[in-house]
C-alpha cells in the first residue's frame, strides 16, 4: 500500500472513529439520568459530589423539609438544581428519573412509596423501609410499575468483598463454619432519630455487617438475637435530653444453612477512638473461619483497608486488596443510576436489602420473644 493510500485510509478510519466517539458522547449526553435528592443533611455532602462525578447523571432537584439546607447544598456544590421543601412539591416540580432518599430513616418507607407511585426509580439509604412488610410492598410496587428500587449499603461493591467471596467460593479456606462482624461507637449526637422508634443501632450500624455476612455466606434461614438499651437517656443537638426508645446494643446470630453460623454485634456504647474515621482503622471487623483457613477484613466493611488471608500452617498470613479500587461507601446511587442508563445489572440487589431488613426485624422479635425466628426472604447468591 502506498503512503498516500495509507494516510487516506487511516484518516478516513480516524474520522469514522472520531464520529463514533462523538455519537457515543452525544448519546451519553442525551441519555443522562436526571436525579432528585431528598434529604440535604450531612450524608448529602458525600452523595452530591459523587453523583456529580458521573458523566451519565445530572442532579436536577434538591429537597429538604428544612428548606434552607436544600438552598445551602445547591450553592455549596454549584448544583444549579431546583429546590423544594416537601416531597409533594418535588414530585410536581422539574421532571426527574430517580429519587435518592437521604432523610431520617423513619421516613424512608413513606417517601420511597410516593416516589414509586409517581413513576420514579429509587435509591434509598438504609433501611429501604421501616418494616419487612413495608419493604416487601415497595418491591412489589416497583415490579408492577416496571421501576428500579435499591437500598443501601453498597458493601458488596468493594474489591475486598469480592476477594473474600471468591476465596470462599473457590474453597481456599475449606468448609466454612463461622463468621463474625462488629461495628459500634459511642453514638451520634446530631439528631434524635437514631434513638427514636424506628431507629436503633441495627439499621444504622449493624446493617453493614449483616449485608456483608449474608453476601459472603448466603441468605440467613433463621436468626436468634438479644437487644438492649444500655443508656436510657441521651443528649442530642436537635432536641436536648431525650428518652432512648430503640436498641442501642444488639447481638445477632444467623443460621445460613450448611452448618454455617455467623454473629453480628453492634451498638452505640462501644468506645472506639476511630469512631466514623476509617482511614487508619486496623480492627478486623469481619472474620470468616473455615477448616483450612480464615479471612479477616481490616477496618470497616464500608471503608476497608485490606484482607488478611491465613491458609497455611507454615507460611505467615498474607495481606490482600489493600487498595480501594475506587470503591467508596457513597457510590451506591451513582452505580445504580449508571446501570439504568447502560442497561446492565449492578452487583447490588434490592432483594438483598429486603433480606437484611427482615433480619433486623426478626432480631427484635427474637429478643422480645426469646426464641429463634425463621426467615422467608432470599436474594441472588453468590453475589460474586
Amino acid at each position: 500500500m502506498k503512503r498516500e493510500q495509507f494516510l487516506k485510509l487511516t484518516a478516513t478510519a480516524g474520522a469514522a472513529a472520531l464520529l463514533g466517539d462523538l455519537e457515543g458522547f452525544a448519546h451519553e449526553q442525551a441519555t443522562k439520568l436526571k436525579v432528585a435528592i431528598i434529604g440535604c443533611g450531612s450524608v448529602s455532602n458525600r452523595y452530591i459530589p459523587h453523583l456529580q462525578s458521573s458523566s451519565l447523571i445530572e442532579i436536577v432537584a434538591l429537597c429538604d423539609i428544612k428548606y434552607d439546607r436544600a438552598i445551602a447544598q445547591n450553592q455549596q456544590y454549584t448544583v444549579n438544581a431546583a429546590t423544594y421543601s416537601s416531597i409533594d412539591a418535588l414530585l410536581k416540580g422539574v421532571p426527574f428519573d430517580m429519587m435518592v432518599t437521604l432523610t431520617d430513616m423513619q421516613a424512608h418507607g413513606e417517601l420511597n412509596k410516593k416516589a414509586l407511585m409517581a413513576g420514579k426509580h429509587v435509591w434509598s439509604e438504609k433501611p429501604m423501609a421501616n418494616t419487612y412488610a413495608e419493604g416487601k410492598a415497595l418491591l412489589e410496587l416497583s415490579v408492577n410499575k416496571k421501576l428500579k428500587l435499591w437500598g443501601a449499603p453498597a458493601v458488596v461493591n468493594s474489591p475486598q468483598f469480592a476477594f473474600m467471596s471468591k476465596c470462599i467460593q473457590e474453597g481456599k479456606i475449606g468448609k466454612v463454619a463461622s463468621a463474625h462482624g462488629q461495628y459500634g461507637h459511642t453514638g451520634p449526637t446530631w439528631s434524635a432519630f437514631f434513638y427514636e422508634k424506628g431507629g436503633g443501632s441495627m439499621p444504622d450500624l449493624g446493617v453493614y455487617n449483616i449485608a456483608t455476612l449474608t453476601g459472603l455466606l448466603g441468605p440467613a434461614h433463621s436468626v436468634m438475637a438479644m437487644t438492649s438499651i444500655v443508656n436510657p437517656e441521651r443528649v442530642v443537638d436537635d432536641k436536648g435530653k431525650i428518652k432512648v426508645e430503640a436498641e442501642d446494643n444488639a447481638h445477632i446470630l444467623m443460621d445460613h444453612g450448611r452448618g454455617v453460623i455467623s454473629h453480628v454485634m453492634c451498638g452505640f456504647n462501644y468506645f472506639d477512638p476511630y469512631g466514623h474515621e476509617a482511614k487508619d482503622q486496623q480492627l478486623h471487623s469481619i472474620q470468616v473461619f473455615g477448616d483450612k483457613g480464615n479471612l479477616r477484613l481490616i477496618g470497616y466493611d464500608w471503608e476497608t483497608n485490606g484482607v488478611v488471608l491465613s491458609d497455611s500452617w507454615d507460611r505467615p498470613a498474607s495481606l490482600h486488596e489493600k487498595e480501594s479500587g475506587g470503591y467508596v461507601w457513597q457510590e451506591g446511587a451513582t452505580v445504580v443510576g449508571e446501570s439504568i442508563v447502560r442497561g446492565n445489572q449492578p452487583r447490588i440487589h434490592v432483594e438483598h436489602a429486603l433480606h437484611v431488613l427482615e433480619i433486623m426485624e426478626a432480631s427484635r422479635n427474637s429478643s422480645a420473644q426469646g426464641k429463634r425466628i425463621e426467615l422467608s426472604s432470599r436474594f441472588p447468591w453468590p453475589v460474586v
